[in-house]
């Protein structure tokens, strides 16, 4: 119990009534706040002892987590003093002069202000105008003011020069859940804590504390159900905990904790899950009904199956989050055994499904039958292969079958996952091999059945097998023979972005009518394969499968020309005549190496050429650029 909160007494003085067990095991000092905020104690406790402290803190955090009481607490500790001890410290075991009047509240050098109803710049103007003047009695004089983020914008800038340059009697202690939305003017001005969210652990451990100074039977699952339920809160956790003694006559049992939260049994949960991964929907929706007519919340059981999903993936890869004693039995060993199990792939569908079912249902005018739907969706993607195994039974019917199992069902690996090579062939294929898989799934047939009048013997009693002879090759409407004659045609049909995409990045490995094989660089264009494909098939007016490969492949058309001009140029320089041209005027260069068509009229060219004959020499006839 604090030795500073006031007792409510009848009118004969008689202490009565009675104080929740929020206010009354509020933290009195630091030793109550290490539970969970040990960082900031120890800077404190660092500040004070070298006496490095700063004129302004900005204590921060989720509501409940003590942000108002370390003020209070700060406060005390900045104006200890005893009879031995005149200084500020952390050390306040003992109660000094002024600490209960600042704990209750009534200090009159310690002032408390809300934000929240006092947003404006004349509040902050009085502030401004007190802060000349000493404490009464106090070594500081200590302004808190909470939930700070609700001044003005107005009432901020007011602040800002006092809140710099302070007289050194004035500290000043802000506090806010909405650090974002305090200026960063402030921010900068002020020594920051982050006051932590309480580990469940931990408030497991206060609460089973608390528990047995007020002489309370408290079961472990049901005090674990409030720590979650708090979620790092400890004055949540202690309102849920009084009103869980309070539905309980005295005991606090995870029944009534779980009838009282609106809560879904946990071992109950794990069974809803086991039934969704094994894809049973008939267990699954009964298991739900069951659970729906004790109360539990439709909402609510979808956000535990979450949280379950959750806990499986993390206990895949850390084992020893089973030792969180605000988890279950059940929790513990179910969880660890369906982890090694279910694949991760699995683990993730399910929590992206579920991410989107639970705002479902929370506004759904038929909370029950939503969450049923996202049960049904759940336990069907059971039974759907992952990304990865489709893609790969994809590649080997688009390769002819090979590496299939028997009847038709592709390989699965650990986990769901298909290695490097597999995610490397699955990008290189792309969206338009679906189509060459269709095609390879359902070939032309080669013979068809044809019935015959009366046969006259025997053997013609059977169906006659008309044969046809083995499809040719598709004769293409427009020959495609080369890289060069592909760019043209994207030219003729007026697509000069195509064009440049293919002479900058396609390497040439085979090219046959209706099979192009070519090489991509990294940074070339994802739908590169695709467009190509679109338009082949628009202007030859044939099927054509466009296939990305490993082999290096021709030199794109951009590398073939800058090579061949670089030779031009090269057998440019070393030609006599253009040599003593490039001597006799010091400074010019060769810019271009230019082919001039040479006609019979031609005898005598007047300058030297510079084009390349099957050798690549400079002929005359060529026409070289200064």
């Amino acid at each position: 119990m604090s030795d500073f909160e006031p007792k409510a007494s009848n009118a004969n003085g008689t202490a009565t009534g009675y104080r929740v067990l929020a206010r009354k095991y509020r933290p009195k000092d630091f030793t109550d706040l290490m539970v969970g905020q040990e960082p900031m104690v120890r800077t404190l406790t660092n500040a004070f002892d070298t006496g490095r402290i700063a004129q302004a803190y900005m204590l921060t955090g989720v509501r409940g987590v003590g942000k108002t009481t370390t003020a209070r607490i700060l406060a005390r500790g900045l104006n200890y003093k005893t009879a031995e001890i005149d200084k500020p410290t952390i050390d306040l075991r003992i109660p000094g002069e002024h600490c209960q009047a600042i704990m209750e509240g009534r200090h009159v050098d310690v002032i408390e202000m809300d934000a929240a109803s006092h947003t404006g710049i004349d509040d902050i103007r009085e502030i401004i105008e007190q802060v000349r003047y000493r404490p009464v009695s106090a070594r500081y004089k200590v302004y808190i003011i909470d939930e700070v983020h609700m001044l003005s914008t107005a009432a901020f800038n007011g602040l800002l020069k006092t809140l710099e340059e302070p007289p050194e009697h004035v500290k000043f202690i802000f506090a806010t859940t909405e650090i974002r939305k305090v200026p960063i003017t402030v921010l900068s001005r002020c020594q920051r804590f982050d006051l932590r969210r309480i580990g469940a652990g931990d408030l497991v451990g206060l609460f089973s504390t608390i528990a047995a100074k007020e002489g309370i039977s408290a079961e472990e699952d049901a005090l674990a159900m409030i720590a979650r339920a708090a979620e790092g809160s400890a004055r949540d956790g202690l309102s849920l905990l009084d009103q869980a003694i309070a539905h309980g006559g005295g005991v606090v049992r995870a029944e009534a904790v779980r009838s009282m939260l609106g809560l879904a049994d946990r071992a109950r949960i794990v069974d809803l899950f086991d039934h969704i991964v094994r894809g049973d929907v008939s267990a699954a929706l009964a298991e739900f009904g069951s659970q729906y007519e004790a109360g539990a919340n439709p909402t609510v059981v979808l956000t535990d199956l979450a949280d379950f999903t959750h806990l499986v993936t993390r206990l895949k890869y850390i084992p020893s989050a089973a030792e969180d004693p605000s988890l279950s039995e059940v929790e513990r060993v179910r969880g660890a055994s369906l982890a090694d199990s279910i694949s991760v792939t699995t683990l993730s569908r399910m929590w992206q499904m579920l991410l989107k079912g639970i705002p479902e249902a929370e506004n759904s005018s038929r909370p029950a039958g939503a969450a049923e739907m996202v049960i049904i969706r759940l336990a069907h993607a059971a039974h759907l292969p992952s990304p990865e195994d489709a893609a790969r039974r994809l590649l080997e019917l688009s390769e002819g079958g090979e590496g299939a199992t028997p009847g038709g069902a592709a390989p699965r690996g650990g986990n769901g996952g298909g290695g490097a090579s597999m995610a490397y062939r699955t990008a290189a294929v792309g969206q338009q091999s679906i189509d060459a898989t269709a095609r390879a799934i359902s070939p032309q047939p080669t013979a068809r059945l044809q019935s015959v009048p009366a046969p006259e013997n025997a053997l013609q009693t059977m169906a006659r097998v008309e044969t046809r002879p083995a499809e040719a090759a598709p004769v293409p409407k427009v020959p495609v023979n080369s890289l060069e004659e592909l760019a043209d045609l994207c030219s003729k049909n007026r697509d000069p972005k195509l064009k440049a995409l293919i002479r900058a990045y396609v390497r040439l490995v085979r090219l046959e009518p209706g099979r192009l094989e070519i090489n991509l660089p990294d940074e070339a264009p994802k739908s590169l394969v695709g467009d190509l494909q679109r338009r082949l098939e628009e202007c030859t007016e044939i099927r054509w499968m466009v296939i990305l490969s490993r082999e290096p492949g021709q030199p794109t058309l951009t590398e073939s020309e800058a090579s061949t001009r670089a030779a031009r140029l090269l057998d440019a320089r070393q030609d006599p005549d253009v040599a003593a041209i490039l001597a006799r005027f010091p400074g010019a260069k060769i810019t271009d190496v230019r082919i001039r068509a040479a006609s019979a009229e031609d005898e005598t060219p007047s300058l030297p050429a510079a084009a390349e004959s099957a050798e690549g020499d400079i002929l005359p006839g060529d026409d070289i650029e200064f």
